[in-house]
């Protein structure tokens, strides 16, 4: 896809709306690889140089998102590209598999999530 404003805007609103629905904070979105090598390279550390290869990639601790715009082929991709990386950014304990795959489903079809919270550790009497 060709990156220009209207379609800038276009992601910001959707990542305002996922990021809503998922109960986390907005994340800063990257659109070209260019941004990620700008940032401070403990920001995008892990992911850097390769991050091109990728559709998207999230960067948890600096609550950063890149949205390779370039590389992905048409919207709906685009819409599944941007909440597989918010349901990344909610569920941060989750790799993929079955049940990441499942939340990025349920994300599509408009499902709402409650903030994350860490489980209280259970004591040994």
């Amino acid at each position: 896809m060709k990156l220009d404003p209207d379609l800038k805007l276009q992601i910001l609103e959707k990542v305002g709306i996922y990021s809503n629905r998922f109960s986390i904070q907005e994340p800063k979105i990257l659109f070209v690889t260019k941004e990620v090598l700008d940032m401070p390279r403990e920001m995008t550390d892990g992911l850097r140089t390769s991050a091109y290869k990728y559709y998207g990639v999230s960067y948890l601790q600096h609550n950063l998102v890149f949205i390779n715009v370039r590389k992905i082929p048409d919207e709906k991709t685009l819409e599944n590209t941007i909440v597989h990386e918010l349901i990344h950014m909610r569920f941060p304990y989750l790799s993929h598999g079955k049940r990441f795959n499942k939340l990025v489903r349920q994300g599509l079809r408009e499902k709402t999530f409650s903030p994350y919270k860490k489980r209280k550790e259970v004591l040994p009497h």
